[in-house]
């Protein structure tokens, strides 16, 4: 071990206890994020990505909401951070619906289409139905049913 990590470890600790440590502490954030994500994801309803009612926040005193969109964004960006470390190779946890999630929660322009899109992913969408299946709820409804029945319509040919 390096001198300079050497000195900076407590007293008596080795090369295997920093590795235990490291090891501990991977499998308790993959954990801890993948039962934040699927909580979230479960909680959100299943019409979320084509009913713009679903999306619309609760109404609010104006400073309670624009404290909650604060820590809202806040906790979004450490989410995407954390999926994008996540994402790395050798490091365990689901590092795209964390970093989908981050992007659920901040706020910027072309938001809900780069959701539908980054949801839209086979690999993605299938570990989110999955997740919200174990939770007892549907799957998320990726396009409008105007837009279901006009598609059908044009393969009948009316």
């Amino acid at each position: 071990m390096p001198e300079w990590l050497s000195s900076r470890l407590p007293d008596g600790w080795t090369a295997w206890h920093l590795i235990a440590l490291s090891v501990g502490m991977a499998v308790g954030m993959a954990t801890v994020s993948l039962f934040a994500v699927g909580y979230v994801l479960a909680r959100l309803p299943a019409d979320y990505f084509v009913n713009p009612d679903a999306q619309r926040p609760i109404d609010r005193h104006p400073i309670l909401k624009c404290f909650a969109i604060l820590i809202r964004n806040a906790i979004g960006y450490f989410l995407i951070a954390l999926g994008i470390v996540l994402s790395l190779p050798g490091v365990p946890g689901q590092g795209l619906l964390t970093i989908l999630m981050g992007v659920m929660l901040i706020d910027f322009p072309g938001k809900h289409q780069f959701q539908k899109w980054l949801v839209t992913r086979r690999v993605i969408l299938g570990a989110v139905n999955r997740l919200r299946a174990r939770s007892g709820k549907p799957p998320f409804v990726l396009e409008s049913l105007d837009l279901e029945g006009k598609r059908q319509n044009e393969k009948q040919g009316t």
